[in-house]
């Protein structure tokens, strides 16, 4: 087959039908980056099959290594391939969106009247069929990327590391990289590259075609990207400042979250104790329990756990609004703080990922990939440990509910084949119903 020929099961989606789906991809994208990373790769490359098995995991990896939410940087990378530069702005921007609006709103709630327990009640349904589609996902990208033993080796090396021993994401994906590098130059057979099974149809892009136009980096696009990003990242800090005064809530909240946002490796809840710390005995933009509450709202709605960021403005330019109304500053705060969270992402992706396409199909690479896969299915079934826990054995006693929504989630999805959404929309709706009566 060559590049840009495709059969009719895998014609190339026109950005409208990406547009609507990575909208879809902002309202159901719960769990945290276990369940969203499953959710993509459902969609992605085994149902839509606009991504091969081998193109998303070797982005997955890369994404792994940024900081910042990697479930959000791999959708603008998917977005990316797709549809070039606005294909991965749309992906982007339209993971986060959706959930930014619904926590603005669930934000008034809390601060009008103090509870959600609406939501807190959906969210008791979704958890578990969240656990479910993480849990397939595990089982689905394992049987693909544990080809032998030393890949199982480095997997469960990878799980034993984070869970026993809580070494940092990055740690983890940089050593099964040296480990991959080393093997894949003195003994190579022990290090393949993960892929489909033989059988599997083509996909819209992967392995087989050749990079695309758009892909290949250029000094004169790093220099573009690095301008624009920059330029779009600083200008509502500084017009903050000019605005409220360099002492204002709104230029501190941009500063303060444009340094978060360089440090978030590992996943939000690597950086929120730091976050935390100095949003409430800093800056006293909230309280201790505020920011709890917050943690717990960002964890009920869809969108990346980094989101909890929004909140933490939305209450600092609630408890400090200055001359304009609560709701106002608030509304600004919340603003600012999501859009230096994430605007640095678009810049890692867009200035790293045409580089990080020209290592694919480079056999020294390849090997290095091979190990750095492995070692992500350890990470994810960690996190989908740890997810399971709390969910199915809260304070060390079975959940008996919660246990029956998975086990119906995962029978639904693994064969009867229905799809994510239907799950997901059936299994809040059973915790919604369940607190009613």
């Amino acid at each position: 087959m060559q590049q840009g020929e495709t059969t009719p099961a895998t014609r190339h989606p026109s950005f409208g039908e990406a547009l609507r789906f990575w909208l879809k991809l902002g309202f159901i994208s719960f769990g945290g980056p276990t369940g969203q990373i499953a959710i993509m790769h459902t969609e992605l490359v085994e149902k839509r099959r606009w991504i091969g098995e081998g193109r998303f995991l070797h982005a997955l990896n890369f994404c792994m290594l940024l900081p910042g939410p990697e479930a959000q940087q791999l959708a603008t990378y998917c977005g990316w391939l797709l549809h070039r530069t606005w294909g991965g702005i749309a992906a982007g921007v339209l993971f986060v969106l959706p959930s930014a609006l619904l926590l603005w709103a669930l934000g008034f709630v809390y601060v009008t009247y103090g509870e959600v327990r609406w939501v807190a009640a959906i969210f008791e349904g979704l958890k578990p069929a969240v656990l479910a589609i993480v849990v397939a996902a595990v089982l689905r990208i394992g049987s693909k990327a544990l080809r032998n033993a030393v890949m199982w080796g480095i997997a469960a090396a990878a799980f034993v590391a984070i869970y026993f021993f809580g070494a940092p994401f990055p740690a983890i994906v940089i050593a099964a990289l040296v480990l991959g590098a080393l093997g894949g130059r003195f003994r190579p057979s022990l290090f393949p590259a993960a892929q489909g099974h033989g059988s599997a149809p083509a996909s819209v892009i992967d392995d087989s075609h050749d990079s695309e136009a758009h892909t290949r980096p250029t000094l004169a696009r790093a220099i573009r990207v690095i301008g624009v990003c920059l330029v779009l990242w600083w200008t509502p800090i500084l017009a903050a400042g000019l605005f409220q005064g360099w002492d204002g809530t709104l230029f501190k909240q941009g500063i303060f979250f444009s340094k978060a946002a360089m440090v978030t490796f590992g996943g939000a809840y690597a950086v929120l104790p730091y976050v935390a710390q100095q949003a409430v005995e800093v800056h006293a933009w909230l309280a201790p329990a505020q920011m709890l509450d917050g943690l717990g709202l960002a964890e009920t709605t869809p969108g990346p756990l980094i989101m909890v960021l929004q909140f933490v403005g939305f209450m600092g330019g609630w408890n400090h609004p200055g001359a304009m109304t609560p709701l106002l500053a608030a509304t600004l705060g919340a603003a600012i703080t999501t859009w230096v969270t994430f605007v640095p992402c678009f810049l890692w992706i867009f200035l790293g990922a045409p580089h990080i396409e020209q290592l694919r199909g480079r056999p020294a690479f390849n090997s290095a990939l091979a190990a750095v896969t492995a070692a992500v299915v350890g990470v994810i079934l960690n996190l989908a440990v740890w997810f399971g826990g709390h969910i199915l054995f809260p304070g060390g006693v079975v959940a008996w509910f919660s246990v029956a929504i998975a086990v119906a989630a995962f029978a639904a999805m693994q064969w009867l084949r229905v799809g994510i959404i239907p799950v997901v929309l059936g299994a809040g709706a059973v915790g919604l119903l369940a607190s009613l009566f």
